[in-house]
């Protein structure tokens, strides 16, 4: 049974260009060095301030390897900053 998330986050509005392109980043890198992650995509949101990621893993130990992934860290340190208050990361469960 796969272990998914969405994460939901509000940006700073003067950060949305530079927040779009990490986005980007960490897409990219997620798919070169992560082959237990099954999704990883984010998406903007209704709220003009409002994105979202869809995560999608594997198991729980590839979601564990990838929070603590060494080649994320620093474009994560560069989206913090964007980010006008936190996140917040839910649980998906199957419908089975």
């Amino acid at each position: 049974m796969a272990h998914s998330f969405i994460s939901r986050m509000q940006v700073k509005p003067d950060k949305h260009r530079e927040f779009i392109q990490l986005c980007r980043e960490m897409e990219a890198l997620v798919k070169a060095h992560e082959p237990d992650t099954l999704v990883y995509k984010f998406y903007r949101l209704d709220d003009p301030n409002g994105f979202a990621v869809i995560e999608s893993f594997k198991d729980e130990v590839a979601d564990k390897a990838h929070q603590e992934a060494e080649h994320s860290k620093p474009v994560i340190e560069k989206m913090l900053p964007c980010l006008a208050d936190g996140y917040s990361r839910e649980l998906l469960h199957d419908l089975d």
